[in-house]
């Protein structure tokens, strides 16, 4: 198996729409129930509107929007209580993961996934966090690919992509990406021994928001 660990390709303008929208959702510019209009926006980024319905469309399968027939996109913020429900539900997934994927990983599969914590570690050390948030994908989705379970991966995507906004955020909490390259590599070395009960474990740990990071989280949420 394989998947690309190189540079990302250059993002379309709808990507990065959906990426601004997204950070202005979070951080407040827009309330919870507030419509987006999509004339206004597609003014304020001088494009057409059609990256502006591609960039709603994204936001919808985070979950960030909803998009209602013949009333328009209004933003949706998920409550305390269903943000924990789905990152506990996200890390016992993972942990399945990374169980079979200590079982059933490749030494070729295994130098790809030192490969990609390498490729975080760079992001890590530049102290870029979008570029390690982009890695730290990569890697999260190489081990989803490596328990050697479609149905698993497919379902470890869908989840991972609805929790996108809420994992970026966690990673400005002070510390947290020195101390997320440790749990990545602790993971590495756990599948890289065949150790799946230590590999499950370590990821479970790792994606589970508990305490200080998930008061990060919510402190960073507008309220409803």
């Amino acid at each position: 198996m394989s998947l690309n660990i190189s540079a990302p390709e250059p993002r379309s303008r709808s990507d990065q729409i959906a990426q601004i929208l997204e950070d202005q959702i979070l951080m407040g510019r827009f309330a919870p129930g507030a419509r987006l209009d999509e004339v206004s926006l597609a003014e304020e980024h001088k494009v057409s509107r059609t990256p502006i319905r591609e960039a709603f469309h994204r936001l919808a399968q985070s979950g960030l929007v909803v998009q209602q027939p013949r009333r328009g996109v209004f933003v949706r913020t998920a409550s305390p209580v269903e943000i924990l429900e789905m990152f506990e539900v996200m890390a016992e997934v993972e942990a399945a993961c990374g169980r079979l994927a200590a079982r059933r990983a490749t030494d070729s599969d295994i130098a790809e996934l030192r490969q990609a914590n390498a490729e975080c570690q760079k992001a890590r050390e530049a102290g870029d966090v979008d570029l390690y948030y982009h890695k730290n994908g990569v890697f999260h989705h190489l081990l989803y690919a490596q328990s050697g379970n479609r149905f698993l991966e497919q379902e470890a995507s869908r989840l991972h992509r609805r929790l996108k906004p809420y994992r970026r955020m966690q990673l400005f909490l002070r510390g947290r990406l020195q101390q997320s390259m440790e749990e990545h590599t602790a993971i590495v070395e756990a599948i890289a021994a065949g150790d799946a009960p230590r590999a499950a474990d370590l990821l479970r740990d790792h994606v589970a928001v508990q305490g200080e990071k998930f008061h990060h989280v919510m402190s960073h949420l507008p309220e409803a």
